[in-house]
């Protein structure tokens, strides 16, 4: 299975350049794997560059879970990622979702110097 990149993920989520939505639609049609650190990156171009809430990045990451052409990867622990976004926002997706990921594969405390980060059950401040 092919994999996307960061930047194919944004023009599937913006659908600011037709030409380059028309070719990820067309990349992705046969089937593709998203990686965890894609979303990641993509969650911070669309709060960084297109100014999308918590809520709009939130409502983007549930639509590629639920997209029929792709495959993410740890997607359990993706959409773990995604509730507790959902309820701590001002954490940031990569910050749920690194968290997560340390919580799965069972590497915790995750150690932070975040203020808001470390007080997400699993995190300790340094």
């Amino acid at each position: 299975m092919r994999a996307v990149d960061t930047n194919v993920l944004v023009r599937l989520i913006v659908r600011d350049d037709p030409r380059q939505t028309a070719a990820a639609e067309s990349f992705i049609a046969p089937g593709a794997w998203i990686s965890t650190l894609a979303l990641a990156e993509m969650s911070w171009v669309l709060a960084s560059v297109y100014d999308f809430t918590p809520k709009t990045i939130a409502i983007a990451i549930d639509m590629l879970l639920d997209h029929q052409n792709l495959v993410i990867q740890d997607s359990d622990t993706v959409a773990a990622a995604l509730e507790l976004f959902r309820s701590k926002p001002v954490l940031g997706f990569s910050d749920c979702l690194m968290l997560n990921l340390a919580r799965r594969t069972g590497h915790l405390h995750l150690g932070t110097f975040d203020r808001h980060l470390s007080r997400a059950e699993g995190a300790e401040k340094l």
